[in-house]
């Protein structure tokens, strides 16, 4: 009997081995049978998948895109060694790239030659050589850095039909935009303490604001700046991209690169908040409070000429300030809410290309100085031309 039950026990276990193989058999079969009992099955490929949910025409799909997207619409991938992103850009339609591309190389190309000719009209002139044009000087040149960031990859993306940046360059771009972003929040932060000691204290101003302060205080700036958009930079490198690669900006943005991460981002976004609102809140409070001593000095002047020159001397900051923090708050308070994204580029657009743009125009057409500075400049560069051109021709 003991024999007989061990033999029904084997002969169970290699029933139970051979119905798993059947059924494997089965499970690898059935699908081949399946598809060969259509004639003409249909396969959607991942391009006309991204097409239909993001709405991008196939031909500004670029060829690599559909292989490196497919994990997202066919399943979850371990992957997070990613290559690339897609950034959707501004529009999707095809007859508003060229005029998206005329405008933005045209804001793009008075930014930097209006900021150009701050530096040089400050630095070619004695008379110019004051604490508040040399913050001038290098809020120009943070101007000219902050929109080189973002511009030249738009045209170029724009003009190649082709809407991947990589990996490294997306990381590049968030790095260099939070830094020279944060600088100029900073030196904005300094002009407005510059114009508190000028029209508060004009007698110890020149004691006060001297070259080594001054020196320092950019110097401040920038470190700072710096150490913001390192540990910015760093908190998303940690990150895993495992599925959604897909930016709905014209830009790489670190509050968007946090939401497509597939990894936990609590203690990111706790940092990253923490630390922008520390930061941002601080310099906006720093403002607020020299704004409201200035108007306070102000109003004790007597004389209604003496109030509008020394409010003239900060109206051009206040103008840029006001313009810069609002559209700033606007894309913060949007960033919430999904459904939101062109308000929130809306409002990208202002604080980073049309703000730097019109930075120039605020503080020239307003200030005497440098509307002087910059003809004496002209005339000098008209000299310097004509006789390099009498060279030539001798």
């Amino acid at each position: 009997m003991n024999s007989i039950r061990k033999c029904s026990k084997t002969v169970d276990g290699w029933g139970v081995v051979v119905a798993l193989g059947v059924l494997s058999l089965a499970g690898r079969l059935l699908p081949l049978s399946f598809l060969l009992s259509f004639e003409e099955p249909e396969l959607q490929s991942p391009s006309l998948t991204i097409q239909e949910e993001f709405r991008v025409p196939l031909s500004d799909l670029p060829l690599r895109v559909p292989n490196q997207l497919s994990h997202q619409y066919y399943g979850p991938s371990n992957n997070t060694q990613i290559s690339e992103f897609l950034l959707l850009g501004l529009s999707n339609e095809p007859e508003l790239q060229p005029l998206i591309f005329g405008l933005f190389l045209f804001m793009y190309l008075i930014t930097v030659f209006g900021n150009l000719l701050i530096i040089l009209a400050v630095s070619s002139d004695p008379h110019l050589h004051t604490p508040m044009y040399f913050f001038l000087s290098n809020l120009s040149f943070a101007d000219i850095c902050f929109t080189s960031t973002i511009i030249p990859k738009m045209l170029w993306n724009i003009q190649t039909h082709s809407k991947v940046i990589t990996y490294e360059g997306c990381i590049t771009q968030v790095y260099f935009f939070l830094l020279f972003g944060g600088l100029d929040v900073f030196l904005l932060t300094m002009m407005a303490y510059d114009r508190y000691m000028a029209i508060c204290h004009p007698l110890h101003y020149m004691v006060i604001m001297k070259p080594r302060l001054c020196g320092l205080l950019v110097l401040s700036s920038f470190i700072m700046s710096f150490l913001y958009s390192l540990m910015q930079s760093l908190m998303v490198v940690q990150l895993s991209f495992c599925t959604k690669r897909v930016i709905p900006h014209f830009f790489c943005e670190a509050n968007l690169m946090i939401k497509l991460a597939c990894s936990d981002t609590f203690i990111c976004d706790m940092v990253v908040y923490s630390v922008s609102v520390v930061l941002g809140g601080g310099s906006l409070a720093a403002i607020l409070y020299s704004y409201s001593k200035i108007i306070a000095c102000i109003n004790e002047i007597s004389s209604a000429q003496g109030k509008y020159k020394a409010f003239s001397t900060c109206a051009s900051h206040l103008s840029v300030v006001s313009l810069f923090s609002c559209s700033v708050l606007g894309v913060y308070l949007t960033s919430a809410d999904t459904h939101s994204s062109h308000s929130s580029m809306i409002a990208s657009v202002m604080y980073s290309v049309v703000t730097p743009m019109l930075n120039p125009f605020m503080y020239s057409l307003r200030n005497k100085d440098i509307k002087k500075a910059l003809k004496i400049f002209g005339k000098e560069t008209n000299k310097e031309l004509s006789v390099l051109g009498l060279k030539n021709c001798h």
